[in-house]
């Protein structure tokens, strides 16, 4: 089997039980204790209530019926049946706490998550594919939500009814509840082979699971490409295979509870075959009553009830401690990038001055192995070289390079979504390890290459919910960058809901939504990386004019491919293999022939050609 996937499948599974797991998941239903001693004393209640019934046949039997004490009979119907309608409210009352416990421990749990995977690093996110991630959060939540609300504490029902039908046989008559209990050691051995192989089941069902959803995650992903090569009918095929895999899978598990479940019945009807053969050889004898032996043989099925329920309840188990060990591993995991334990803030009025003094940074390898790497400054995967540069408050600067050149690292790095491995930098003479990082981030605006909406209307995506940025500030920011006549044509206006990442618009539509975004939080920093390089000339040239109002007496860093939109910096820094090469305006760039030059003359070459 191919192991092309493995990025994407589940974890081996571990032990069944782990009992440091289990504590680490009790801890969930601590603020909730009042109820969790609820439902046990509800299961405690319905379980002595459940096994009453079958005492009061053996009154009757023994005393009423004999007696012909019809008094006596009605009353024992009349307990009866109050007795059945009790376990049906005790079982009603305790299946709506149980279920409430399931869901409040799993709100808990999934804030918990969600909180941990926005505080984790880029590098965390660029090592673990987004479904992955999304299957801690739903699917593994909702695997403990079984758990707590199916699983856990009804296990205490099954537990306290299989006490009291004991107790309640070896007080009737201990000799026959002997021989009733002769089948269970075939009883253990059936559930033991059922339990070594539904685990194997189990494990190979979620394994083959996680290979189909990673295949249709990328397919569905990338339908585009996979209509343009007409790739339609081979990638069916291979669903078919996975898909295949996957039912083989769940019809093994099947044909294990197919079987599992005849034979506990078959041992039921053995028990109950010795219940009659003793129990009728004793009462004839005298020495067993015929109350007795009906009561005997209405334990007996329900007796082997709640150890087809236990027996369930492994899978279960087995599902649960596998999904608390990839979620405990990722709470668990601590963001390589943090506040520090003393922070400084911003003095009021901050100019915006930046400053990178020294700094290397490589991606590859790990913060750790990156940090044991500072000696090896020629290594090739170095991605940023001893670079060293300052812009001063109010300056534009713009930053060009090949591809790879390192440009957007350096964006990376002043935001602080990645730490540098050496080397120092400043925002307004603070180190950024040394400030919050919602300040320092609140500080710079930034608008990317890669333009992401979210699936709401024009108004939410330019301020993101903020309750500081009013109605106001968001249309002034929409005519500062031209984004006003294109809004004012959608259906509803700034109300227009946008669909999944923006669709119901065109690039160069959500590119001036972006800058209108970055505009309306009116960061004293702006930063644009490659923000133009996909709209048209038409949009491209109201974006400057734009941009260069905005930009008035704010810090400007500007990424840029294109030459023609740096050509109005006031300084332009060239970098090479994550080395700064050159440094000047157009003009001076020009003049040294290097290799600002070259990018230069081979872009409106090609642009003349």
């Amino acid at each position: 089997m191919s192991q092309a996937h493995d990025g994407y499948e589940e974890e081996v599974l571990g032990k069944a039980y782990d009992s440091r797991l289990m504590a680490r998941l009790l801890r969930y239903l601590r603020p909730y204790a009042l109820q969790v001693a609820g439902a046990v004393v509800l299961l405690l209640l319905a379980s002595l209530a459940a096994v009453i019934g079958p005492y009061l046949t053996m009154i009757a039997l023994d005393e009423a019926i004999p007696s012909n004490d019809g008094g006596q009979l009605a009353l024992l119907a009349i307990v009866y049946l109050a007795v059945t309608v009790l376990v049906f409210v005790l079982q009603y009352v305790q299946a709506l706490v149980t279920t409430w416990l399931g869901q409040r421990v799993m709100y808990d749990l999934r804030t918990q998550i969600f909180r941990k995977l926005q505080e984790l690093d880029l590098r965390f996110y660029d090592r673990n594919p987004v479904g992955r991630l999304m299957t801690r959060i739903t699917s593994d939540v909702e695997t403990l939500n079984e758990l707590f609300s199916s699983g856990l504490v009804t296990v205490f029902g099954d537990l306290f009814m299989l006490f009291f039908i004991v107790a309640a046989m070896l007080q009737m008559d201990a000799d026959l509840a002997l021989v009733t209990f002769s089948v269970l050691p075939f009883v253990a051995w059936a559930a033991f082979v059922f339990r070594s192989r539904i685990r194997s089941a189990y494990r190979d069902i979620r394994h083959r699971l996680a290979r189909m959803n990673a295949f249709l995650q990328e397919r569905f992903t990338g339908i585009r490409v996979v209509q343009l090569f007409n790739r339609e009918d081979a990638d069916l095929g291979r669903f078919k295979e996975l898909n295949n895999d996957y039912l083989d899978a769940h019809l093994r598990s099947i044909t294990y509870y197919a079987l599992f479940f005849p034979v506990i019945q078959q041992l039921t009807s053995v028990a109950i075959a010795l219940i009659v053969w003793y129990g009728g050889s004793a009462m004839i004898q005298g020495a067993v009553t015929i109350g007795v032996l009906a009561a005997f043989l209405d334990y007996a099925r329900r007796f082997f009830r709640p150890i087809q329920d236990l027996s369930e309840k492994y899978n279960l188990l087995q599902g649960a401690m596998a999904s608390s060990e990839r979620i405990f591993r990722l709470l668990d995991r601590e963001p390589a990038i943090r506040d520090a334990t003393v922070t400084r803030r911003f003095p009021e009025g901050a100019p915006g001055e930046i400053r990178f003094e020294n700094v290397w940074f490589a991606y590859a390898g790990g913060e750790d192995e990156a940090k044991g790497r500072r000696g090896a400054e020629g290594r090739r995967d170095w991605v940023i070289r001893d670079l060293s540069f300052t812009v001063a408050p109010g300056e534009k600067l713009a930053i060009v390079g090949h591809t790879g050149a390192g440009k957007t690292t350096v964006i990376n790095l002043l935001m602080r979504f990645y730490e540098a491995q050496r080397g120092r930098i400043l925002v307004d003479g603070i180190p950024v390890e040394q400030l919050q990082l919602q300040d320092l981030r609140a500080r710079i605006g930034l608008v990317l290459q890669d333009i992401f909406l979210f699936s709401k209307s024009v108004d939410y995506n330019v301020r993101l919910g903020s309750g500081t940025v009013g109605g106001a500030r968001v249309a002034e920011s929409l005519e500062a960058v031209g984004a006003t006549p294109f809004v004012e044509r959608l259906p509803d206006g700034a109300a227009q809901e946008l669909g999944e990442r923006g669709a119901s618009l065109s690039v160069g539509e959500r590119q001036l939504l972006s800058f209108a975004r970055a505009l309306a939080f009116d960061p004293g920093i702006l930063v644009l990386d490659e923000a133009t390089s996909s709209v048209d000339s038409e949009i491209e040239a109201r974006i400057e004019e734009a941009t260069d109002r905005l930009m008035h007496g704010r810090t400007s860093l500007v990424i840029a491919h294109r030459l023609s939109t740096v050509q109005g910096a006031d300084r332009i820094l060239v970098m090479h293999h994550g080395r700064l090469v050159e440094e000047g305006s157009h003009e001076e760039l020009l003049a040294e022939e290097g290799l600002y030059r070259q990018l230069h003359e081979l872009q409106f070459a090609g642009a003349a050609a």
